[in-house]
């Protein structure tokens, strides 16, 4: 094990042990996760509501990729500068998912969904920073694995969201159903004050202590990285790939196979479901194995199964192409971050996450509206090829990667 790698023995706060934290980092994602993939569930009844075409509803996934990818870039600056109040932060980003859900559920008009859509996204973005970095460090040689268990709270979420959700559409509004999603990440807040509180410390040495003239000359500095931008460009093909699929597959299930709520909802979690096993076998495959052994034939399962759901269009051939499809479709991510912090620096690790995730972001903002107007112009299986090609073009770019040099700062 690691030296970095924190044990009940070498720390007195049992909050710092692998059991607590990722427990408790995981509970949390379950929130952010819950409330977005349950407003996907759910998009057809908002496009119904405010009278949508498919760019006005891949506008809304596109506000959500752009308030994602723009509190990125600064944020992963100033998280590195605020680490002491982590805790904090955490706490205050689980309590923001509340009120962004609050403000989509009563939202009167389109732009004040929009602002719904950027608060839950704005809170996401900045939890993963010092989420990650955080499990990042105290568990250095157990990296992939760890972060993918963090993201199994995110699956959870994913998975659970969608099913209640498509449950509660049969007796309740999706607007009565995202404002009362409001109301337990409020209470996690208060809860992740304490189980937070000093996830931010490293020992005396292990992070040289620099002022935010430095951090921004590191950022500069990363920013001159190619393999930096090598891994940007797979994280937002992946990104693109991605939002694409939540932004038609649910219009596909709902507009034209005229699926009921709750079917519509167990397709969308079950896309997700099979990622709750697989997420951290592939992270762990990924320590042991190496990030390109799992990650490249990963992002060719996704293509291809995007490719076969265009002869597998409808019934329960249709079922299981989306479950296989999903059997890569999430665990990819938490490998890709872990790929990240194994070449950047420990005093960079949320400024080069901060510096990916917003060009990655930027990237996928434009996907939805494009995948929109295919959708919308040359049908369902026209958009299954372009989200397709994404992925084969991803697994590509990472394939070529130099993952063994390390980034200079």
């Amino acid at each position: 094990m690691a030296a970095s790698d924190i044990t009940p023995s070498e720390t007195k706060d049992v909050r710092l042990t692998a059991r607590v934290m990722v427990s408790a980092l995981a509970t949390g994602h379950v929130a952010f996760h819950w409330i977005i993939q349950s407003f996907v569930v759910v998009l057809p009844e908002i496009q119904q509501t405010f009278g949508l075409n498919g760019v006005g509803v891949g506008g809304i996934l596109t506000m959500r990729e752009l308030a994602s990818g723009l509190v990125t870039l600064p944020g992963g600056v100033l998280v590195n500068l605020l680490r002491k109040w982590w805790g904090w932060l955490l706490a205050v980003c689980v309590s923001a998912s509340g009120l962004g859900s609050l403000l989509m559920g009563v939202s009167p008009v389109y732009p004040l969904l929009l602002v719904g859509v950027a608060v839950v996204a704005i809170s996401h973005s900045l939890w993963h920073l010092p989420a990650s970095a955080s499990l990042s460090h105290h568990f250095a040689s157990r990296r992939g694995v760890m972060l993918s268990f963090h993201g199994v709270g995110g699956s959870v979420g994913d998975v659970a969201g969608p099913l209640i959700t498509g449950a509660l559409l049969l007796v309740m509004s999706w607007r009565g159903i995202l404002s009362i999603y409001a109301v337990a990440p409020f209470f996690m807040g208060f809860m992740a004050v304490w189980a937070f509180k000093n996830i931010g410390d490293v020992k005396e040495g292990e992070v040289r202590s620099t002022g935010l003239a430095e951090r921004v000359a590191m950022t500069m500095a990363l920013l001159k990285s190619p393999l930096l931008w090598g891994l940007t460009l797979v994280r937002g093909l992946r990104s693109m790939a991605l939002v694409a699929l939540v932004t038609v597959l649910p219009l596909y299930l709902g507009n034209e196979l005229d699926l009921s709520p709750f079917n519509r909802g167990f397709h969308i979690g079950m896309l997700i479901a099979v990622g709750l096993v697989a997420k951290p076998v592939a992270g762990l495959m990924s320590d042991k194995l190496g990030r390109k052994q799992v990650l490249v034939p990963g992002l060719v399962w996704s293509c291809i199964f995007a490719l076969l759901m265009v002869a597998f269009d409808d019934g329960v051939t249709l079922t299981i192409t989306i479950a296989l499809l999903g059997l890569f479709l999430y665990p990819d991510q938490p490998i890709l971050t872990a790929a990240l912090f194994d070449v950047v620096g420990r005093e960079v690790a949320t400024t080069g996450l901060g510096v990916v995730a917003f060009a990655s972001f930027l990237m996928a903002a434009a996907s939805p509206l494009i995948a929109g107007v295919i959708y919308e112009t040359s049908g369902f299986h026209a958009s299954l090829y372009y989200i397709a090609g994404l992925f084969a073009l991803a697994a590509v770019v990472f394939a070529r990667l130099p993952l063994s040099q390390r980034v200079e700062t």
